[in-house]
């Protein structure tokens, strides 16, 4: 389908029941979320999409936080007008943003580990990474984008790079969205800077929102998924055995609490 500026957005969409759309994090697309859309379907219609410039999606430049909430209203719009959200990392935070602007249209956000810095258990995410990232990719630089964003935007261990960039399939993919990190740096902007969240960021939030955490994942996360409801008016939730990666890993861990509260009226 398209999006309102002539983007081609790439979806599966599977069950029946009401709707939920799944955005997926940094580096990833629809693929990532695929077992988490099988288990949901059974009670859903799940639209499972790639987000701009992933997978089989494609772009129109320039790149701008507001085009990504667009391509979800157009996929809202097109299945029914309305629908609740489920996003993973940056997708939490691209999630939010849209049930904050798409009034009427999202009745429910679940947000898991938006990647929200406020306090000092984490360096913040310097200012000057999505230059420095667009420096790389302009340069050919592919690899090296990935690896510097995997290491300082999300405090990913050398060991752990140096892992996936020997997975060849999976680091090729990777590789291949490049730029995209650029775009999730800069869609969360004034989130991860170990200070409060902008009290303007989510002001017209009006729909229910369920703010998961990972028992495993570190100290930061959790504080902040602590100020991601308290922001929103939402409720925080920890997930027993969950880490940050679950919603790819572990999609069972989390769909009953996904379940119980689309379920709320």
């Amino acid at each position: 389908m398209s999006s309102s500026d002539g983007s081609t957005i790439a979806y599966d969409l599977s069950g029946s029941g009401p709707v939920v759309v799944l955005v997926a994090p940094a580096l990833a697309d629809r693929a990532d979320h695929r077992r988490l859309a099988a288990l949901l379907s059974q009670d859903h219609t799940v639209i499972n999409y790639d987000r701009r410039g992933r997978g089989r999606s494609t772009e129109v430049s320039p790149w701008s936080p507001g085009r990504e909430v667009e391509d979800l209203a157009a996929l809202i719009a097109a299945h029914g007008g309305s629908a609740s959200l489920f996003g993973a990392s940056s997708g939490a935070v691209l999630a939010l943003d849209a049930a904050n602007r798409l009034v009427g249209m999202v009745e429910r956000v679940v947000a898991f580990e938006a990647p929200v810095i406020v306090d000092d258990g984490r360096p913040p995410v310097p200012p000057a990474l999505s230059r420095q990232l667009e420096q790389l990719v302009r340069e050919g630089c592919r690899g090296k984008a990935v690896t510097r964003f995997m290491r300082v935007a999300l405090e990913a261990p050398a060991a752990m790079v140096l892992a996936m960039r020997m997975m060849v399939p999976a680091w090729r993919q990777m590789t291949a969205m490049a730029q995209t990190t650029v775009y999730d740096v800069e869609l969360c902007a004034g989130l991860q800077d170990g200070a409060p969240i902008p009290d303007d960021r989510w002001k017209t939030m009006r729909v229910p929102v369920l703010a998961l955490v990972g028992q495993k994942s570190k100290p930061w996360a959790h504080t902040g998924t602590k100020a991601v409801a308290a922001a929103t008016g939402g409720r925080a939730v920890l997930v027993g055995g969950a880490h940050h990666g679950t919603p790819t890993m572990q999609p069972q861990a989390i769909v009953p609490h996904l379940s119980e509260f689309l379920r709320e009226s």
